[in-house]
């Protein structure tokens, strides 16, 4: 029998729509959020299928979701020509939770409070599967790039140099 994992909103999300996917769960110490390499050490993946969401702001109400590789910076000059703004700075992390429902190492771009835009680096287009937060820290999701598009109504884009 297969293993009952807690349900996030981005697992319900995912199984409302019939996408495969798979669970890794790991262990954090105290419950707090490790980096992305470390991340793919514990669940036995290359980190080069794991990613990280990022929450960028270009003021007041205007907030984006870039997914992208969690070896990479985000470049905010591409992510502001990407999404039309002269400037995006990342979000404080006091403003996460509030934002999108997620906490700093569990923040995943499908099932936010809000769909705000989201952009997946382009290099995910090239692989079978990437991996992001389940939605809790500890909970990973495996699924291809083109369903994490669907499910988050998100484009591919040049994010990283």
């Amino acid at each position: 029998m297969a293993k009952k994992h807690v349900k996030t909103n981005a697992i319900r999300l995912i199984e409302q729509r019939k996408i495969v996917h798979e669970i890794f769960e790991y262990t954090s110490e105290d419950g707090h959020a490790v980096d992305g390499v470390t991340v793919a050490a514990k669940i036995g993946q290359p980190v080069e299928h794991v990613y990280k969401t990022l929450i960028a702001t270009a003021g007041k109400g205007h907030y984006f979701v870039f997914v992208i590789p969690v070896e990479a910076e985000l470049n905010l000059k591409a992510a502001a020509k990407v999404v039309g703004e002269k400037k995006v700075e990342l979000i404080a992390v006091k403003e996460l939770l509030g934002l999108t429902g997620y906490v700093r190492g569990g923040c995943s771009p499908i099932g936010m409070k809000k769909l705000f835009p989201t952009y997946i680096e382009q290099a995910a287009e090239t692989l079978d599967y990437i991996i992001v937060s389940a939605g809790k820290i500890g909970m990973q999701m495996k699924l291809a790039p083109t369903d994490l598009a669907k499910a988050s109504n998100a484009q591919f884009a040049q994010l990283v140099t």
